[in-house]
């Protein structure tokens, strides 16, 4: 079975035409969801004309502004003021002028001034400055261009990889006392801590310490009032994206808000490191439960000196899983590194109730004993009991060529929006597989 059949077969029934649908009966303009790290995605397939029959399904009518009612006017409201009110009072103007610093400083960079040369203006370049400046939301968003290759054009991916790097660290004096109301003197826990940062990321920042036993440790330290910023950030993206699908009702089978939504609720969450601590903690009894602790761990966490603000825990030793040269010299076969990674990852998907979601570059680590480091369990995703059903049932048919098994289990999954006639469906399955059997395998393997 080919490594990538799965996408590449959703991908192509997504393109192709298909006599599976049926004249659709009237249903709720939301289209069926598929939950998916805790976040309702809607995957439509929008098929054309028939190959096999005469018969075109009649489209579903385009809803208008006109066809809102006041019940759904009311809720939108209800989001509206509850946005509001959970980013407060000072949101609105204090990231409203953030946001003209950001952009005009931005411009700046490509304006020519008198003795300087102006910067080239490129787009994905701007883009890039524009939401580092923006602050922690925005650098979060682009951490997800960086790491989605396949929704996102090359360039931007490419310099949205900066994002992972770091963001400006903040002075010592800050972070100092953030530690010290938390855990109390730091000379009651700590003999040294360093004030230059290891890293510094959009919501925290991490310095090098040891306990006054003698353990080495980091301390990943909160940064002040981000949870103020992140609020004001998130609560607007939402309700942009409410506004736009109530303008908009055709837009409503994108799930827009509904992503939106679960974006907010899961990148809130990172604000909790107790929560971080108890990921943690599950995922090393999960390597232990898998006996994996010989070529993958994560950090032990110091539960005594961890807080909702302030996270203590093993350092571990290592090299980022991009710096060829650095893990050349700690083994001779990187790629048994890579794949030792996605085995564990998948395996972390199919045995615990959550999973990392937020795996790149920058949150795995490759350690001086050669075993891979999984660091970050701020943002975890869970799979949907119904969903994780159907995609076993799914990788099940594919195995037996049972088409039409593939066909139930994609309508389970939530992967169609309107009324299927599944032997239909699968005889079109049927014909995509027979037409990706054809496919060069040359051609196959570019990419991979």
């Amino acid at each position: 079975m080919p490594k990538y059949q799965l996408s590449a077969l959703i991908a192509a029934l997504a393109a192709s035409s298909s006599n599976a649908f049926s004249t659709p009966k009237p249903m709720p303009w939301q289209a069926s969801p598929l939950r998916i790290a805790d976040a309702e995605v809607t995957t439509s397939l929008f098929m054309s004309s028939s190959s096999t029959t005469t018969k075109t399904p009649t489209p579903r009518p385009k809803r208008t502004l006109r066809d809102r009612s006041s019940q759904e006017a009311i809720s939108l409201l209800r989001d509206i003021v509850q946005a509001a009110f959970d980013a407060g009072p000072r949101a609105a103007p204090s990231r409203t002028l953030q946001a003209y610093i950001a952009v005009s400083r931005t411009l700046q960079d490509f304006v020519p001034r008198p003795g300087q040369k102006a910067e080239e203006f490129s787009a994905p370049v701007a883009l890039r400055k524009l939401f580092e400046r923006l602050g922690a939301t925005y650098v979060k968003l682009g951490q997800f261009v960086a790491s989605s290759p396949s929704l996102f054009p090359k360039e931007y991916v490419l310099e949205f990889q900066k994002c992972l790097d770091s963001t400006e660290p903040l002075e010592w004096n800050i972070i100092q006392s953030i530690i010290e109301k938390e855990l109390g003197p730091i000379g009651d826990n700590f003999s040294f801590i360093d004030r230059t940062p290891l890293a510094s990321a959009s919501i925290a920042q991490v310095h090098v310490a040891k306990l006054r036993t003698g353990e080495e440790v980091v301390i990943k330290v909160q940064k002040p009032q981000i949870d103020d910023l992140l609020k004001a950030d998130l609560n607007f993206i939402y309700i942009a994206s409410r506004v736009l699908e109530f303008l908009q009702p055709d837009f409503e089978r994108t799930s827009l808000s509904a992503v939106a939504g679960d974006v907010k609720s899961s990148m809130l969450e990172e604000l909790d490191f107790e929560k971080e601590a108890n990921n943690i903690e599950e995922f090393r009894q999960f390597l232990r439960e898998q006996e994996l602790r010989e070529l993958v761990t994560a950090p032990r966490v110091y539960e005594e000196m961890t807080t909702k603000k302030v996270l203590t825990m093993e350092r571990l030793r290592g090299v980022s899983m991009v710096d060829a040269e650095s893990i050349r010299s700690i083994t001779n076969d990187p790629e048994s590194l890579i794949v030792t990674a996605l085995n564990t990852w998948t395996s972390s998907v199919m045995n615990m109730p959550w999973f990392h979601a937020d795996v790149h570059s920058g949150n795995l680590l490759v350690l001086e004993d050669g075993r891979v480091g999984f660091i970050d369990f701020g943002m975890v995703g869970r799979v949907g009991e119904k969903t994780f059903k159907a995609v076993s049932e799914l990788s099940s048919s594919m195995a037996m060529n049972d088409y039409e098994g593939m066909a139930k289990a994609m309508c389970n999954m939530g992967a169609t929006d309107a009324d299927v006639d599944v032997k239909k469906f699968g005889r079109d399955i049927e014909q995509v597989m027979v037409d990706m059997s054809k496919v060069s395998p040359d051609v196959a393997a570019v990419g991979v």
